[in-house]
């Protein structure tokens, strides 16, 4: 987690798994168990980390000079159940050219 956008990534996935336990576990617990605490807990989880994640996308913005399209994609997959995983992937993706751009140059 050296780099802004590899917070956002690391972040970005556990807000993302958060997420998914959320809805797929504490809340299907909570109205078929009737076990209200797990939603509690699991949801003030996943509050922290979503708080996390738009202050780590906000750094990104800063420091790599993010467009609007940019912010609004990362903000909207952080909506979406698995929009973090998608986010994830093109960020690799887009790390990754940014490596060999420099080489191609050289060489």
């Amino acid at each position: 987690m050296r780099t802004p956008i590899s917070r956002l990534r690391t972040i970005g996935i556990y807000e993302g798994i958060s997420y998914l336990l959320l809805l797929g576990i504490a809340m299907p617990i909570k109205y078929m168990a009737g076990i209200p605490e797990v939603v509690k807990y699991t949801g003030w989880a996943h509050g922290v980390l979503f708080v996390l994640y738009m202050m780590s996308v906000l750094e990104v913005t800063l420091t790599h000079n993010w467009s609007i399209k940019k912010v609004a994609a990362a903000v909207i997959a952080s909506l979406l159940p698995f929009g973090p995983f998608i986010l994830d992937k093109k960020l690799l993706k887009d790390e990754e050219t940014k490596k060999e751009e420099p080489a191609r140059q050289v060489a």
